[in-house]
């Protein structure tokens, strides 16, 4: 008797690529980040069309701040910009936005905008796109330790449960797939406590070059 098709109602994304895609492009790294912007709020619908309930996407990791503060400051007026130009798409969509990270340690109004991005698509319900800003995911375990202990709780009564709790949007379901684009083998810290159980997909194929063909090609493949 054949297996049942596994069920994928959550995809974790490391959109990796964009500067080597700009580069061998000979574009300015702008532009890299503007084509992964672009499918940041364009690759998820193809997945909630495949019945993937959940998509998040790792957009930028806290070691990035060590980059050069010219291209941060550009990455974070290029995010600013787009998500507030985004807000009554994603309405119209139907997607509800979260934000994953230390978003109170983001430059100018982007944590303001953050907040708006979210709260104004918190009613929407055709599927969830969970971003991850300023994000690492030891800190992310970090600040749960810390708010047990601040919260006075006994060793005994720690439980998986209350990890959950107070992680990023724990309430949220763990992903069963995690795809890793620009041909990198590392996970980054991405999402540590989340994936434990996770598949892993490894592509070589740069984010702002991922489109349509590759969601349909990855979930029929896991689904098999």
């Amino acid at each position: 008797m054949p297996e049942d098709k596994k069920e994928i109602k959550h995809i974790s994304i490391i959109a990796d690529g964009n500067c080597r895609w700009a580069k061998e492009r000979n574009l300015p790294v702008t532009e890299g980040y503007k084509k992964a912007l672009e499918n940041i709020f364009s690759i998820p619908k193809y997945f909630f069309e495949k019945g993937v309930e959940i998509v998040s996407i790792f957009i930028f990791p806290q070691t990035n701040w060590q980059r050069e503060q010219s291209e941060i400051n550009d990455l974070m007026k290029l995010v600013d910009v787009c998500f507030k130009n985004e807000i009554e798409n994603l309405k119209e969509k139907g997607w509800r936005i979260l934000i994953s990270g230390q978003i109170s340690e983001l430059p100018g109004d982007l944590e303001e905008t953050c907040h708006e991005i979210m709260n104004k698509t918190k009613l929407s319900t055709k599927g969830i796109l969970n971003l991850y800003i300023n994000y690492d995911g030891r800190q992310e375990l970090l600040n749960v330790m810390k708010k047990i202990a601040s919260n006075n709780i006994d060793a005994e009564q720690v439980h998986e449960g209350l990890v959950r709790k107070y992680l990023y949007h724990g309430g949220l379901s763990d992903p069963e797939l995690v795809i890793v684009s620009g041909g990198e083998k590392k996970l980054l810290g991405f999402q540590l406590w989340q994936t434990v159980n996770s598949e892993i997909l490894f592509m070589n194929k740069y984010w702002p070059d991922f489109e349509e063909v590759d969601v349909k090609k990855i979930v029929e493949s896991y689904k098999v």
